[in-house]
């Protein structure tokens, strides 16, 4: 790969659909104007949506590539990122897109979370190794803020929401993966109420590198005495340097890098083995005061990762798609299929071609529907924010709707990131193989999203385990009957009606394979439901956006309606057309999935269980 190529931005967003979802479909601007978004308009964020799209090509995604190629190295018990890696996270802290949504109490903006989530997908999109590093330090700071002690809060938030210190989640361990529960991570209290941490924790994501001069981990251990399980676990605040009463550094805390990890995609991004306490000199301090509530608070900053995986993906599928529609129009090959007979037809751009067009729109429907759900959940998390105290069925409508979403975002958003990317490949054909294009790295970076912070089945069974019957299962009836309205209002849509039928069979799908998982749960039939889970998953992820889709159209075409005749309109015009067919393939193309696997899980296939262990090969 040359140099010019490997600092050359690759990233795309269009920011006409980003428009369309703040503004016209989700209506932000209602909730803008009111406490705690009373400083901010349409205009500010308009503003903030250019200006961050802008740096995020300017300066995030030229180092992309480079990320990918040079990766991360050990030299003397120290990561060093990739070239360039240190002055674009100065440059990321000076401009201020990390605190958009920090509170002003933290020098933050105050903004809203719908607006962090179109920054960070901008932020991911251009670069996901490098943004791992400032996005899982906000996540950190988020722990400490919602639950740390007011001390806590002085000494670190102000340096890590700064980006003065960045911070990690320290959860897994060699011996216990996926299985938290099972970690031996130890914490002894000393007389001064800190705590000797001892231990070995793998896969941390950031776990060192040379962008900050301190690292604030976040470590899960079991204190002396502690019972077994996920319930004996504590949260700990332990730093790479121990840091100081008035918030100066003192010396190192015995916080050991023991590997770094070679990987598939993400190079830019340190992914080490951290030996805490080798030498018997880890101090870490109690997050909060209370033992035994380190999953309770873990959750909280996993629930945010979670969502920011959803927009890993949804950045990563939706810059494929794009360089992809670019290439289709600009390539060309073959003649037209009207034509085929003619060995003298001009060559076309491969975008004629019938099985390209089903790719790019395939492409186009998933992204925008995906991130249509992200900006959905973002949405609702901003109306909690408006609520709280002044509304409280309003707030708790909001909040249910937010914990119900989240394992779709997460889940259905990260496989298809992997698949989009897939298809983008597919539609450059054998150039879409090498390293002259971005997508081979955006599917290589693509596959992590499925299995780190909780692998997809754990979101699945987070969903039919918890969230479907949480607060007796009143959030996925409100959404359910979200839907089923939206059905009733547009059965008779003159355009789009055939597609709302589609909807309303898939709803009548997801309900009926709910109550069937939750007669699973009752007739003792549980492995049914580990097996059930992810196809679960997916029915309602699609359900979802099928929903969110036809909601577009539906904006779309009424929009249309007002647009000046000719060229003045031209351009919206394209734009709703595109909604318009985006949800009428997926209508056509996808939601009927939903109606096919209620029947398949409705067989109760148990083949996966029955076949012997030894069965599956003789090897």
């Amino acid at each position: 790969m040359s140099n010019a190529q490997t600092h050359q931005n690759r990233y795309k967003a269009d920011l006409r659909e980003i428009r369309f979802l703040l503004f016209e479909q989700f209506r932000l601007d209602e909730l803008l104007g009111s406490a705690p978004y009373d400083a901010w308009g349409r205009d500010e964020v308009g503003m903030v949506v250019d200006e961050a799209y802008k740096f995020a090509c300017d300066v995030f995604g030229p180092l992309n590539a480079v990320g990918d190629r040079v990766g991360c190295r050990i030299e003397g018990g120290q990561v060093k990122t990739p070239p360039g890696f240190k002055e674009a996270w100065d440059k990321l802290y000076e401009a201020g897109w990390k605190s958009v949504s920090v509170s002003p109490t933290y020098d933050g903006q105050g903004g809203p979370f719908t607006l962090y989530t179109v920054v960070e997908e901008f932020l991911c999109g251009a670069n996901a190794a490098l943004n791992m590093y400032p996005g899982l330090t906000y996540g950190a700071a988020e722990v400490i803020e919602h639950f740390g002690t007011p001390r806590q809060r002085d000494l670190f938030l102000k340096r890590m929401y700064g980006g003065q210190w960045s911070g990690t989640m320290c959860l897994t361990e060699p011996q216990a993966g996926s299985d938290v529960g099972s970690s031996r991570t130890s914490a002894v209290k000393q007389k001064d109420g800190k705590y000797l941490i001892r231990g070995t924790k793998i896969f941390i994501s950031g776990g060192d590198q040379d962008l900050t001069e301190n690292v604030v981990h976040l470590v899960l251990a079991r204190v002396e005495g502690a019972p077994p399980g996920t319930k004996g676990l504590s949260l700990f605040v332990v730093p790479k340097i121990r840091v100081n009463d008035d918030g100066s550094l003192g010396g190192p805390n015995d916080v050991v890098v023991g590997n770094i990890e070679h990987k598939m995609g993400i190079n830019g991004s340190s992914t080490c083995v951290l030996n805490f306490g080798e030498s018997d000199a880890c101090l870490g301090e109690l997050v909060g005061t209370v033992e035994h509530q380190g999953m309770p608070q873990m959750f909280r900053m996993m629930n945010g990762a979670r969502i920011s995986v959803g927009l890993q993906g949804v950045s990563v599928a939706s810059s494929a798609y794009l360089n992809a529609l670019e290439y289709a129009k600009d390539r060309k090959q073959g003649s037209s299929i009207l034509q085929w007979k003619d060995a003298t037809a001009p060559r076309v751009p491969v975008i004629d071609h019938p099985d390209v067009r089903r790719m790019l729109l395939d492409m186009k429907s998933r992204v925008e529907g995906i991130r249509a759900l992200i900006i959905k959940l973002a949405r609702h998390q901003d109306a909690v924010a408006v609520y709280q105290g002044k509304d409280d069925r309003a707030a708790a409508y909001n909040q249910g709707q937010v914990d119900l979403l989240v394992p779709l975002v997460k889940a259905y958003s990260s496989d298809q990131a992997f698949r989009v990317c897939e298809t983008a490949i597919q539609t450059f054909g054998g150039a879409g193989y090498t390293k002259d294009y971005p997508v081979e790295q955006y599917c290589r970076d693509a596959k992590v999203f499925s299995i780190y912070e909780g692998t997809n089945h754990i979101q699945a069974m987070d969903l039919v385990g918890r969230k479907l019957g949480q607060g007796g299962g009143v959030n996925l009836q409100a959404f359910l009957n979200d839907v089923a309205e939206f059905v009733k209002a547009n059965e008779k849509h003159p355009v789009l009606a055939a597609s709302i039928k589609e909807l309303r069979e898939a709803h009548e799908a997801v309900a009926g394979t709910a109550m069937r998982l939750l007669s699973w749960f009752q007739l003792g039939k549980m492995p049914m439901v580990p097996l059930a889970a992810n196809r679960f998953l997916e029915m309602m992820s699609e359900l979802a956006i099928g929903w969110l889709l036809l909601d577009g159209a539906v904006i779309a075409l009424k929009a249309m309606e007002g647009l000046p005749a000719g060229d003045a309109g031209a351009k919206d015009r394209a734009f709703y057309e595109g909604k318009k067919h985006a949800a009428l393939y997926f209508a056509a193309n996808v939601l009927p999935h939903a109606k096919f696997s209620a029947e398949i899980l409705g067989r109760e296939d148990s083949s996966a269980l029955d076949i012997p262990a030894d069965a599956f090969a003789t090897v």
